[in-house]
């Protein structure tokens, strides 16, 4: 791989701008500024209240150059690029950043709910359709014993990060115990973050760990390898994409439980309901006693949506995979959705430049794609029907 890359030289403004883009996406955080730090108080506070008052949110401060990253974004000139496709993409990435500083900017202010629509899109008629037929049509089935802690995921999460590296001597990405209650699991910046008082069924481990670090980790270590790097920390609208990515690899590996598909349904739902500025717990009591989640999942739910002022970004995992279902059924290629972090429509690009000789084809490919089952699903996934994405046992 590295003598393929020292092989690809691109001209310096493209990677000047490629390494000011990345620089700034990762100074934005626009996520982590956007999280609750007391996410255990919200908990208690509301459900102490009886699910009908939720205490107020608590953010770290704003940063106090927010106008002087959105100066310096601004101030980018774009011009003597290898290709106009690059020049295409990594403007793309600019509007996305500029964006992303201003849902920054507003958080907790009127205009949020308004900057989260530019960033993320509103919930259209079609995919709110989708999310309530999955309501009324996936059964609703109990959910297993939430038999394994935090030390067990990190012990699976370390396995799996080993495997890789010895896949390639160049993956960086490593599990961290995070000290914060109620934060759950996520992927940061290629490295897996565990809440210290996570709990989850034994059979769904596996199925999230390929969800966070065969779909999250790997391809932000492929994105890392190529000449353009904005392809690790990802291209405009990557969100959709890796999302529905991540979600299939959940079923991929035989366990995408009924009930996690119900759950992104009812993110549509929340999301839909934060844009009509319903309050937290008018969402909460509609996740729970229409779409049947349980106490813990609707809260943190309508948490999500609620972030920030109300956050839309939720909408974008259901959206994501009846994408990628799509792609998938007209004959789409699945190796190739692992190049980097990027959206769905910008594919033909990205193949066009592989073709050319300016990007690579991915590094690393999850593992899951060396089991025989799952390649079976793989092919079973090309005919199903959202409503149909859900195993209602583990098939490992």
């Amino acid at each position: 791989m590295s003598e393929a890359q020292d092989a690809i030289e691109l001209h310096p403004q493209t990677l000047r701008i490629d390494e000011h883009l990345e620089k700034l996406e990762d100074e934005i955080d626009w996520l982590g500024r956007l999280t609750p730090t007391n996410i255990d108080a919200i908990w208690t506070g509301f459900k102490d209240s009886g699910f009908k008052k939720a205490p107020a949110f608590e953010y770290e401060a704003l940063p106090d150059n927010l106008t002087d990253m959105r100066r310096e974004l601004l101030s980018l000139h774009f011009h003597d690029f290898d290709s106009p496709m690059f020049e295409a993409l990594l403007i793309e990435k600019q509007r996305e950043l500029d964006r992303q500083i201003e849902l920054v900017r507003f958080r907790d202010r009127p205009g949020f709910v308004l900057t989260s629509l530019d960033l993320f899109g509103n919930v259209s008629e079609s995919l709110l359709a989708a999310a309530r037929t999955i309501r009324d049509e996936v059964p609703v089935i109990d959910a297993g014993p939430r038999d394994a802690d935090a030390d067990a995921v990190i012990a699976c999460g370390e396995e799996e990060m080993a495997a890789y590296r010895e896949r390639s001597s160049e993956f960086r990405q490593k599990v961290v115990k995070n000290p914060n209650r109620g934060t759950q699991l996520v992927t940061i910046q290629g490295n897996l973050h565990v809440a210290c008082d996570y709990e989850i069924e034994r059979a769904r481990i596996i199925p999230l760990l390929a969800h966070e670090i065969g779909t999250h980790s790997v391809t932000r270590h492929n994105g890392r390898l190529q000449p353009l790097r904005v392809l690790e920390c990802g291209l405009a609208d990557y969100d959709r994409m890796q999302e529905g990515l991540a979600v299939l690899a959940e079923y991929l590996c035989g366990y995408l439980p009924a009930s996690r598909l119900r759950v992104l349904a009812a993110r549509v739902e929340a999301a839909h309901m934060a844009v009509l500025d319903c309050e937290m717990p008018e969402i909460f009591a509609t996740l729970y006693e229409d779409y049947k989640l349980d106490e813990h999942s609707a809260f943190h739910t309508a948490l999500r949506a609620k972030r920030g002022g109300g956050l839309t970004k939720d909408a974008v995992y259901l959206r994501g995979i009846m994408e990628i279902m799509d792609y998938l059924a007209n004959g789409g290629d699945f190796e190739i959705l692992f190049v980097g972090k990027f959206a769905l429509k910008q594919l033909h690009t990205l193949e066009r430049l592989i073709d050319e000789g300016l990007l690579l084809k991915p590094d690393l490919l999850p593992r899951y794609l060396d089991d025989l089952d799952a390649m079976k699903r793989l092919d079973r996934v090309r005919t199903l029907d959202i409503t149909q994405l859900y195993q209602e046992s583990s098939e490992s």
